[in-house]
């Protein structure tokens, strides 16, 4: 299966908060919210990234150093990952061998390092909780009493109707958040001008106006890159069906899922079809037929 190469830019949340020229009172003013302070473009802040291919699936992070902490944020559009405990440990052990001096970890004294905080934004469309938190010791095979080693990852839903705090705290988030859900309803309703649609709606109702207006070609070129992503989880799921049926799983279970999977496919490839992916690319990544996707 051919592998995008996505770039650490492929996501609209993390130009927002890391990469644009205003990411930084961006990220300042969610920080803020989380943590009740006031701080301004004047506190001394340092952002931390990882661009290997291995920590791709970071590709929607967002990591500083401020106030002696490390802050680590990813967005979720999909189904939450009850692994992320483990992926975000591995992540910040990486991060702290960015920050550190090798030849620390060999001092007699204690080398004070920044406290981690991890935090994920849910945005997808499956029902979640307002708040929730995942541990790393979930994960363990047996649970001692105290824990030698732990990592709490705290979850917050942050579609609209969910009504979460941060969003009245947070206006920038707030305003992302009105705009996936712009970009769900104009995509569903026009495959092939929906992004455009977002962008123009977006600017017209004041959100993330100046932003939009500033960069409409590099958001829509985002948003491409992460119906991408998109695709790849249709795909895994589709492995997961056959799977499934090859295992015996009754017909009447896999059914409801079977056709829920295709028309998920057949919306994933007319939207590849309206941005002129070849006919090859569209089939091997959401498994239709060549017949099947020209008749789209």
């Amino acid at each position: 299966m051919p592998k995008h190469n996505r770039r650490y830019k492929d996501s609209v949340f993390v130009d927002l908060f890391g990469e644009d020229k205003n990411a930084k009172s961006n990220f300042l003013s969610l920080y803020n919210a989380l943590h009740g302070t006031n701080f301004d473009t004047s506190t001394e802040l340092e952002q931390l990234s990882l661009e290997q291919v291995m920590y791709m699936a970071f590709r929607n992070d967002v990591a500083y150093l401020i106030d002696g902490k490390i802050i680590a944020l990813t967005e979720h559009q999909s189904t939450i990952n009850a692994n992320m405990p483990l992926r975000f440990l591995q992540y910040a052990a990486r991060l702290y061998e960015c920050i550190q001096n090798p030849r620390d970890r060999y001092l007699k004294h204690l080398k004070k390092i920044p406290t981690p905080e991890f935090y994920v934004f849910y945005n997808g469309e499956e029902d979640y909780p307002e708040k929730s938190t995942l541990r790393l010791s979930d994960a363990f095979m047996t649970l001692p009493e105290k824990p030698a080693l732990e990592l709490v990852v705290s979850v917050t839903n942050i579609n609209y109707n969910k009504g979460s705090k941060i969003l009245h705290t947070c206006k920038l988030l707030k305003e992302y958040t009105l705009f996936v859900e712009a970009i769900r309803r104009h995509t569903k309703l026009d495959s092939e001008n929906g992004f455009k649609n977002v962008i123009k709606e977006c600017i017209q109702n004041d959100i993330l106006r100046e932003y939009l207006q500033r960069k409409s070609r590099e958001v829509m070129n985002m948003l491409i890159a992460e119906y991408d992503y998109d695709i790849d989880i249709a795909v895994q799921r589709k492995e997961e069906r056959e799977i499934a049926l090859q295992e015996g799983i009754a017909q009447g279970e896999v059914k409801g899922f079977s056709e829920g999977a295709y028309q998920k496919a057949v919306e994933t490839a007319k939207l590849m079809r309206a941005h002129n992916y070849p006919i090859a690319e569209i089939c091997t990544m959401t498994g239709l037929s060549e017949a099947e996707v020209k008749q789209l």
